[in-house]
């Protein structure tokens, strides 16, 4: 099955805010969508964080080392792409673009064995998973309003990150937390994300280690990046001293980035990215170093439904991994997907079992979410 064609499909429109000093609005485009077709009629899907711009920039490289290659073959295709672009882009745009591309050929296998990817992983340890809402801080009464709006429509577990936490006061930062944990119960899990990946984030060591200590009083039950994305030794320190677990890595890229910060303890919990790490490939070969490590994997999932369905497939193939990361009320997640996601009375989201990543696009929302239309 030999691959024929590469399309690329922007997504605007519904941009949901990201939290950024530099805020998104709804016309940017962050999320692009990969489909690639073969000559046997099959086409995969995959899911890439990056503007369609820079993915049909990185297409262009991309493309001729993609054209007559084997569609069964997804690790060894991705190599080539990583291996022949080094100078050009390892870690960013490329990489990313890479990244839905990989995915896209995962859900090729998929459907042409007629597996979903989970099991051609190795094997599916579990048919569900607990999806945790994930949305951005807030004031407390418009968050809290939030928070129960998600809880009542059967989430059990949140992560609320960024606004204006740690970019305010102490007493701000405290007041946030008690009336989310107020609000959602003692038995929900409740997580913060400081998003110290913002740009020009104020807040050091000290600040992180402080702040842990006030959020295990509340029952958080983790801390995600609390710190600058460069910043390993003060991880390393914070994760030794913190009461409670410390999680990151959406930043990073490919399995040689994760490698001195898994090796260092730099996370209780690691976070990457499919549709920015190299894709379904490359993640769990990340996982696989995070097991031998002591470190859970949790996929980091601020993306689209195919970057869901791709966190759920990966999820079903480790044993640790028993949450996975929900964007609230996104559209480019709930309508691209024709059925929608549904959760069970137990706050459980069901891995898709039919072949490839399981899903269905919804080609109408695509075409409403796509600058150019579906052609």
């Amino acid at each position: 099955m030999i691959i024929r064609e590469i399309e690329s499909y922007g997504l605007r429109g519904d941009t949901p805010e990201g939290g950024w000093s530099s805020e998104l609005e709804a016309e940017i485009c962050v999320h692009t969508l990969i489909a690639v077709q073969t000559d046997e009629g099959l086409i995969g899907w995959g899911s890439v964080f990056t503007s369609d711009v820079l993915v049909a920039g990185a297409l262009e490289l991309l493309t001729p080392l993609l054209i007559g290659e084997n569609a069964l073959e997804p690790e060894r295709v991705s190599e080539k792409l990583h291996q022949h672009t080094f100078w050009q882009g390892r870690g960013g745009a490329v990489t990313h673009t890479i990244s839905g591309i990989d995915i896209a050929l995962w859900d090729i296998l998929g459907q042409a064995t007629g597996q979903p990817v989970g099991r051609l992983l190795g094997g599916r340890y579990r048919d569900r998973v607990r999806p945790y809402a994930s949305l951005l801080m807030d004031e407390p009464e418009p968050l809290c309003d939030h928070l129960l709006k998600m809880q009542a429509q059967g989430f059990a577990a949140f992560k609320m990150g960024w606004g204006p936490f740690g970019r305010v006061s102490r007493a701000k930062d405290e007041e946030i937390v008690r009336a989310a944990r107020d609000a959602v119960g003692p038995d929900a899990l409740l997580m913060v994300d400081a998003g110290a990946s913002d740009a020009y984030w104020p807040n050091g060591f000290k600040w992180a280690l402080r702040t842990a200590q006030m959020l295990a009083d509340y029952g958080v039950d983790w801390f995600e990046e609390p710190l600058a994305p460069d910043a390993l030794d003060d991880y390393v320190a914070l994760r030794r001293q913190a009461p409670l677990p410390i999680a990151g890595g959406e930043v990073l890229t490919r399995r040689q980035a994760f490698q001195p910060w898994l090796q260092a303890g730099a996370f209780d919990i690691v976070q990457p990215d499919v549709t920015k790490v190299g894709g379904i490939s490359e993640e769990r070969r990340i996982a696989w170093m995070a097991q031998e490590h002591g470190i859970k994997f949790v996929p980091h999932g601020w993306n689209t439904a195919i970057g869901l369905a791709a966190d759920l497939q990966l999820a079903s193939a480790f044993s640790g991994t028993d949450l996975v990361e929900y964007i609230a009320g996104s559209p480019y997640l709930d309508d691209l997907v024709v059925g929608g996601w549904q959760l069970d009375n137990e706050g459980m989201l069901a891995i898709p079992h039919r072949p490839g990543l399981g899903i269905e696009l919804n080609m109408e929302a695509l075409a409403r979410f796509s600058k150019d239309g579906v052609t």
